[in-house]
């Protein structure tokens, strides 16, 4: 087991996080439309992700509080993104769901930060490309607990 408190093992989870924020931050810059904050293009791409959902299943996978998620999907909704619709069984609820619009946009964002990611990706020599792409599994394992 690894020894995040010390030593190596605590340099490398510093370095890591430090190199995802950065990345991150990086990729939020390739947004295709600017009107979008980083946490609505995130709930469309778990709407992508996921499917429909609940306002508070939305607010569970985003880790926010639901009347939060409230807001973001009544802003979704005035741009045209999501709509609303009855929940199949209980009418108290309403069920979000992405629009054709949404989906033409995330797939031109998506192609627009993947182009960027590439551009970087030609810098790496092969053993760097074959280290990444080994631990592009991980990152995603990591990125969804």
């Amino acid at each position: 087991m690894p020894d995040l408190k010390h030593g190596d093992d605590a340099a490398a989870v510093n370095s890591l996080r430090s190199a995802v924020m950065r990345l991150s931050r990086r990729l939020k810059h390739q947004r295709v439309d600017e009107s979008l904050s980083p946490t609505e293009m995130s709930v469309l791409g778990t709407l992508s992700l996921c499917g429909s959902a609940t306002p508070g299943e939305l607010a569970r996978k985003e880790h926010v509080q639901p009347p939060s998620m409230t807001r973001i999907v009544a802003l979704l909704e005035a741009k045209g993104l999501v709509r609303l619709e009855p929940h199949p069984e209980d009418r108290r609820q309403k069920v979000v769901t992405q629009t054709e619009q949404a989906v033409v946009m995330l797939d031109e964002s998506r192609r627009k930060r993947n182009a960027f990611l590439a551009t970087l990706v030609e810098g790496l020599d092969e053993d760097e490309w074959a280290k990444l792409r080994a631990a592009a599994p991980v990152l995603e394992k990591l990125a969804h607990r």
